[in-house]
């Protein structure tokens, strides 16, 4: 694959139309790298994303003009987490991970006018890889149907009924703490 193709899903393909379309000042400095993406973007549905592909929610190995390795989340900036364990693809590096293949690095000019070279060196988890893995294995995303917890029996008189005591009042009511 050139290095300047990009596989996202449709739901982040999605994403990224949304974040162009609609910058409302909040997004100018990535609308053309946004618009890279879009327009050298292969679309391919969740289930058949390839794994070693960075998606949104994936958690990937990088490194910055071949510094130190970092560890983060893609995610959409919509999450309210610790800080340091997400990379919100609102953010160039963020937005330069996603739809990349591992060993594929990238170059932007981040917002101080200096060029970064973005390197995705692996794809840790990626949440349509473990999808897969879960179907395989039979334990799609809805879980098996158990039997109840609970079994409600109605009608049985034959046991005795015990009576509760009540306050002195007669105001039997325990209060929210016993619901």
């Amino acid at each position: 694959m050139p290095n300047d193709n990009f596989i996202l899903t449709t739901k982040d393909f999605t994403i990224l139309e949304a974040m162009c379309d609609h910058p409302l000042g909040r997004y100018d400095l990535l609308v053309s790298l946004i618009q890279r993406k879009i327009g050298r973007a292969v679309v391919v549905f969740r289930e058949d994303l390839p794994g070693g592909i960075a998606s949104i929610n994936s958690r990937v190995r990088y490194r910055v003009n071949g510094g130190e390795s970092d560890t983060r989340v893609l995610s959409t900036g919509q999450v309210t987490a610790p800080i340091g364990m997400f990379l919100p693809i609102t953010t160039l590096r963020g937005l330069a991970l996603l739809g990349l293949v591992e060993g594929q690095d990238i170059l932007l000019t981040n917002a101080g006018g200096v060029d970064e070279r973005v390197l995705l060196e692996k794809v840790e988890y990626q949440p349509e890889a473990s999808r897969r893995e879960r179907q395989a294995l039979g334990q799609g995303t809805v879980p098996a149907r158990r039997q109840p917890l609970l079994r409600v029996v109605s009608g049985d008189t034959s046991q005795t009924r015990c009576s509760v005591p009540g306050a002195p009042d007669d105001y039997d009511d325990p209060g929210p703490s016993a619901a």
